[in-house]
């Protein structure tokens, strides 16, 4: 079958990652013929360097205006449609599928969530008026639901600790031996400063990796440049690939993560992880946050679910941190489990099945 994507960037890594791993399991585990429209199609482009060339050139990307219909981009009619994120299909696209002879499905592809009422929604029928059958699609964690994208499963980390990706090699090079590792993908919201001073304060070495962008974000606003004791090194690392990323998380003790696509990719590695989930204005995303942790910790004991809580809401780090090695234990548990549920090939292929 033949798919369109279409994928309007908010938060510019998460939408476009979430479009890009929907694409390639599609494409390279099911052999479905995908096509993107992107509207930031330079981010989407660095999200997938570093894949397979084979994987990437049956993916055929293409900036969001190249679906109106016209001479040098005429309007191919595919099986099926998907609105990510709820981004509304341009005009002249959807008047491409009016006057064809066989009208495609359109899939309204949400957000992952973990909440209860979603299994209520799932693949429920939003009727039209244009008549073009359209669907709402829910990805989540439970079985009723639209599954996890979970293609490539990640290593465990210790099975490649060697194979540093090149551009990461100079980063690495900088890690200190029996130290923690900590990675940091969060939203400029965070308190980090005061997070990281407070994790200098603790009698531990811990190196800290700062993703692309994060070392300018502790120097705003003509702070004073942050002063750390010398058992935390803050080490930037450069902009890597989804893959290269997995690797990282992989390769870190603790990770931070923010959007939909770390978050998963964090609960794959099996490790301890703070989700900075995108912060709404009606605080929706304070119930969405609460729901998945009810689902994550359900066989957690009090402690660890207290400190889990306290580590996902930005408490300091001294109020829970001598709780990771037992985290570290049920975020493994945790990844089996969620392996385990996604068994039947998770989001790719439950969206295949439903469409068929």
């Amino acid at each position: 079958m033949r798919w369109d994507i279409f994928c309007q960037i908010v938060d510019n890594y998460g939408d476009a990652g979430v479009c890009w791993r929907l694409a390639r399991s599609l494409s390279s585990l099911h052999g479905q013929e995908i096509r993107i429209f992107c509207d930031d199609l330079p981010t989407l482009n660095l999200l997938a360097s570093g894949v397979d060339p084979v994987i990437k050139q049956k993916i055929d990307l293409q900036p969001w205006e190249a679906s109106f219909s016209n001479a040098r981009h005429p309007v191919q009619t595919p099986d099926v449609v998907i609105e990510a994120f709820g981004c509304e299909l341009p005009e002249r696209y959807l008047t491409g599928m009016f006057i064809a002879p066989i009208k495609p499905i359109i899939i309204n592809l949400e957000y992952l969530s973990a909440e209860p009422w979603i299994t209520d929604f799932h693949a429920k029928a939003s009727p039209q008026s244009h008549g073009i059958p359209k669907y709402f699609f829910f990805p989540g964690f439970q079985d009723e639901v639209g599954g996890i994208l979970v293609d490539p499963v990640p290593p465990e980390g210790i099975s490649v600790a060697n194979k540093i990706p090149y551009d990461l090699k100079g980063a690495w090079s900088k890690l200190r031996s029996d130290t923690k590792r900590i990675s940091i993908f969060c939203y400029p919201g965070a308190p980090l400063r005061k997070w990281l001073e407070d994790l200098g304060s603790l009698d531990e070495n811990i190196d800290v990796l700062l993703t692309h962008g994060h070392a300018e974000l502790l120097n705003l606003y003509g702070e004073q440049p942050i002063q750390l004791p010398a058992n935390l090194q803050l080490i930037p690392i450069p902009f890597v690939s989804q893959d290269e990323f997995d690797w990282v998380l992989s390769q870190c003790d603790f990770n931070i993560v923010r959007g939909e696509d770390s978050f998963v990719r964090a609960q794959l590695a099996g490790k301890p992880f703070i989700w900075h989930i995108y912060p709404q204005e009606d605080r929706a995303h304070e119930v969405k946050l609460a729901a998945f942790l009810d689902l994550y910790l359900e066989i957690a004991n009090q402690e660890l679910r207290l400190a889990t809580i306290a580590a996902m809401t930005w408490a300091m780090p001294s109020e829970w941190f001598h709780m990771l090695d037992t985290w570290n234990i049920h975020s493994q548990a945790w990844r089996t489990q969620l392996l385990k549920n996604q068994g039947d090939g998770g989001l790719a292929a439950r969206l295949l099945r439903f469409v068929a």
